[in-house]
């Protein structure tokens, strides 16, 4: 078991509220970024769903469905059914926003289609992390108010948060690796403009950066819940 000594539990603790306000802070720079790009026309005038084609063909994927789907940033590859979902913002938008998020989202879906490691090991997880979401919190809530008592439901709370921690973990090399298959298309492909890029850039980078604080704060949370059990364990 990995010891965390009470000082470096507190800074876990620290880590994970300093990672809640910070997420919150990069969500809200996000939605401003967004809406403000939503407001301006795309040079080349194409749509989210136009440029979402085009990236499919280009890569010689035929048996996707691109699909328009109702909700504000809904947007998603489901490799189940093998659809490109795009909210009705991005499949109708002409502007830098929507075609972010489209090659975004084809960035998955090219994964997909080439077999990429760290999607195949998210999709190969996602039923364990729907599990354990399921029982997560009533685990760890009788687990603290059981401490004293028996240390079982905790320890069956640490395992099963542990499996969402690192469905978080992997799920970063996945989100990074599709912004960039998005961005080095749209710069090879000349779709947008120097400066559409460079606000394509930043969009994909601050949407990355949510998921990286996701998975620090995860961590941390996941080691102070180890520290928690393993002092218990000490003074047992």
């Amino acid at each position: 078991m990995i010891y965390v000594y009470p000082h470096q539990c507190n800074i876990l603790y620290l880590v994970v509220i300093t990672c809640f306000f910070v997420s919150l802070l990069v969500q809200y720079l996000l939605s401003s970024k967004m809406k403000k790009y939503s407001m301006t026309s795309l040079s080349s005038g194409k749509s989210g769903a136009e440029v979402a084609q085009d990236i499919l063909n280009d890569f010689f994927i035929d048996d996707i469905k691109i699909v328009r789907v109702d909700g504000f940033l809904s947007d998603h590859y489901n490799p189940i059914n093998k659809t490109l979902n795009l909210s009705s913002d991005v499949y109708n938008g002409r502007n830098i926003g929507a075609v972010a998020v489209a090659a975004h989202e084809c960035g998955h879906a090219i994964q997909h289609n080439r077999g990429y490691l760290f999607l195949h090991l998210r999709s190969i997880m996602a039923p364990m992390v729907s599990f354990s979401t399921k029982f997560l919190n009533i685990f760890l809530i009788f687990g603290i108010l059981m401490i004293d008592v028996n240390l079982f439901p905790l320890e069956v709370g640490v395992i099963l948060f542990s499996i969402t921690t690192l469905f978080t973990i992997i799920t970063l090399p996945v989100e990074f690796n599709a912004s960039s298959r998005a961005i080095q298309w749209l710069d090879e492909n000349k779709v947008v403009t120097g400066e559409e890029l460079k606000c394509a850039k930043g969009a994909l980078r601050l949407a990355a950066m949510t998921y990286l604080l996701a998975a620090i704060s995860s961590l941390a949370e996941l080691l102070r819940l180890i520290s928690i059990v393993d002092s218990r364990r000490r003074d047992d």
